[in-house]
């Protein structure tokens, strides 16, 4: 008997988890999981509502449409026409209902299938020939942004077309092409600041800079799939459309096939999954629309999607190799990785050739052994995973891995604690944990200091000049010695560098404390402990008792916190760093006994007077911790203008809300 409650639960899962995506997706353009991986729960979510109809809400992910417009990136404008997404389709048997239901409405419709390009939607208006607005999705119902001076200086976008109609509206994908990708991720990491994902997460960050300059000079592309609307002109079909925008300049998408059975849709579906890794662009499906104008009219669209149009989605590309060797690697903390090295691959245009194993266990589950064949894939079309062992092709003479019981790079004893899957090296002074260690001491969610990347680290060790982490703050004595050797670049470079390190002094303890490397100690740890107990000293001394009064700080979190300030180096480290002049006390006093103390709290929207940091810091100062996400840990949410989802999600689950005004004289 199905329990209905267990249901709802699901339901509520699926659809927070969706969400949670959709907003990665559409509104900070940094999706964590694959669109496979995505578009499986969706489909799972889809399937109980159809069984479970009157379970469906409004707030469903599968009633809306699109993410939501965001004002910072621009002006927001209404379309004048939607910009839908596309039912997906993930089978050849839902791709011949498509086009058989077409053709029992039709009798002898014509198909055109299509690459769908991985990049952003944007809609382009022509008014009398001239382009005059650039638009996003934005929701796809009501609005986008305004992006139009970037659109302008994207090379594939003319600023005017020839046949100067009154009003022409196409819409496209804007994309990267992967050079351009490659490119651009150098010079990020040049800066020092963070990678793209994906070529997708690239264009889509670009086409929304408010410096067109910079859009300019990281190359993006555009193809035109559709015509939205035209006065001035009839079009019956979409290759007519299509014809039209090539004799103007428009760049439309080129690998397309008119087709009129479902055999030859499928061909043609085919034919283009094939080519993918030959492109120098991402796509991730293909495109099933009706030719004809009038039919499409006829057929309409639902609330979300066009009737007239599918999408196929291909699943995650996956080669076989050969599995040529297991290598191991030493990170911060002393975990032992396997990593598998593979004969060279090409999955999503690029070159692969190796992935993670991650620990004894992963290699045992798939019984990987040297020699194997094996099948990989990228998750999310970014990162490198072995899938399986294909063991009908593995060689007579192929044996078990099994993982040493010493350091691969100290010899040192490897241990493995009780019921943990890693694999560790127990010598606290191995070459490569110092060297890991310094690497997370220097990024972005530590020490936070520009520049300093993981080569500069591995030479500087190498000649001597750093031991552990202390040693980072006495370069400057250095200089000149690092200049002539050129080991962190030229004069300016190097000046650069050690300026960045003199900076990082005045950063806030909870930013050394990241650094330090404790485990399980990552930054929301750091700033819950430096909020409670106001200083780095503080915390060296706190009981276990006193630790285990952290919210969310557990026992294993403890141990580890009093082990390493209990470590007679880690001591001396401390002492160091103390007086290289590092900020030990943090200058935000915390009230640990004000009203606010214990609570949890989620500030949404635009507060009247305070920046979202000055409310964090006050909230933080008095006591209470700030959060990212509404959850029913959740004590109240502080609401300003213009709050969305977290302001819904608060009302829903009957937490309290308040305002700017009311959280001021909550302390007064």
């Amino acid at each position: 008997m199905t329990n209905i409650d267990e249901i709802k639960k699901e339901l509520a899962g699926l659809r927070k988890e969706i969400k949670k995506h959709n907003k990665l997706y559409y509104e900070n353009d940094a999706p964590i999981i694959s669109d496979f991986e995505y578009d499986t729960l969706m489909r799972r979510l889809k399937a109980i509502e159809g069984k479970y109809p009157e379970l469906i809400t409004k707030t469903s992910p599968t009633q809306t449409v699109g993410g939501k417009a965001k004002r910072e990136a621009g002006v927001l404008i209404a379309h004048d026409v939607p910009m839908l997404s596309l039912s997906d389709l993930f089978s050849k048997a839902e791709v011949e209902d498509f086009v058989n239901t077409m053709r029992e409405t039709f009798g002898e419709p014509e198909f055109v299938v299509e690459e769908k390009i991985d990049g952003l939607s944007l809609a382009l208006r022509y008014e009398n020939g001239v382009l005059t607005h650039a638009i996003t999705r934005g929701d796809g119902v009501r609005e986008g942004e305004d992006v139009t001076e970037n659109a302008k200086v994207i090379k594939d976008i003319p600023h005017k077309i020839k046949t100067a109609l009154p009003y022409f509206e196409v819409r496209g994908e804007v994309y990267m092409e992967r050079d351009a990708f490659f490119k651009v991720n150098e010079r990020q990491e040049i800066l020092g600041l963070k990678p793209f994902a994906n070529p997708r997460n690239a264009a889509a960050g670009t086409l929304r800079q408010l410096d067109a300059r910079i859009t300019k000079e990281r190359g993006l592309s555009m193809f035109v799939f559709n015509l939205q609307k035209a006065e001035g002109k009839e079009f019956s079909t979409h290759t007519e459309a299509y014809e039209f925008m090539k004799e103007n300049g428009i760049k439309i998408i080129h690998n397309y096939k008119v087709c009129k059975t479902a055999d030859e849709v499928w061909a043609a579906i085919e034919s283009i999954g094939e080519s993918r890794s030959a492109l120098p662009y991402d796509i991730d499906g293909a495109v099933v629309k009706l030719n004809s104008f009038n039919e499409r009219a006829q057929v309409g669209n639902t609330s979300k999607v066009p009737r007239w149009a599918v999408a196929y989605k291909y699943p995650p590309e996956e080669k076989e190799t050969i599995l040529r060797d297991i290598e191991l690697s030493v990170g911060r903390t002393g975990k032992i990785t396997p990593t598998a090295v593979f004969d060279a691959i090409n999955l999503c245009g690029t070159k692969v050739e190796r992935a993670t194993l991650h620990n004894q266990d992963f290699i045992d589950e798939l019984d990987a052994r040297i020699g194997d064949t094996i099948l990989v894939y990228k998750s999310g079309e970014i990162i490198p995973k072995v899938k399986a062992v294909i063991k009908e092709k593995r060689p007579n003479n192929a044996a078990p891995f099994k993982m040493p019981t010493t350091c691969p790079i100290c010899g040192y004893e490897a241990i493995r604690e009780e019921n943990m899957a890693d694999l560790k090296c127990a010598n606290p002074n191995c070459p490569s944990k110092t060297e890991n260690r310094i690497i997370h001491f220097l990024s972005r969610d530590a020490m936070d200091i520009k520049g300093f990347g993981a080569a500069y680290v591995h030479d500087l060790i190498e000649k001597g000049f750093v031991k552990n982490i202390t040693d980072i703050y006495r370069l400057k004595e250095y200089r000149d010695e690092l200049i002539e050797k050129g080991i962190l670049g030229k004069e300016k470079n190097t000046d650069k560098l050690l300026a960045a390190i003199e900076e990082s002094k005045q950063k806030d303890p909870r930013h050394l404390l990241t650094g330090l490397g404790i485990d399980g100690i990552g930054t929301a740890a750091a700033r819950d402990l430096i909020a409670h107990f106001g200083s780095i000293d503080k915390i060296a001394k706190a009981s276990e008792e006193d630790l285990l009064g952290i919210k969310d700080l557990g026992a294993v979190s403890v141990k580890n916190i009093r082990e390493f300030f209990a470590n007679e180096e880690n001591k001396k480290i401390l002492a160091a760093l103390k007086e290289a002049g590092l900020k030990f006390e943090s200058e935000i006093s915390v009230n640990n006994d004000g009203v606010l103390s214990g609570k949890t709290i989620v500030i949404t929207g635009t507060l009247p007077t305070l920046s979202r940091k000055e409310a964090t810091e006050f909230i933080e100062q008095n006591g209470g911790k700030v959060a990212n996400s509404v959850s029913k840990k959740t004590d109240f949410v502080v609401a300003g203008e213009d709050a969305g989802s977290k302001l819904a999600k608060a009302n829903a689950l009957g937490i309290k809300v308040i305002t700017e005004e009311e959280l001021l004289n909550m302390i007064k």
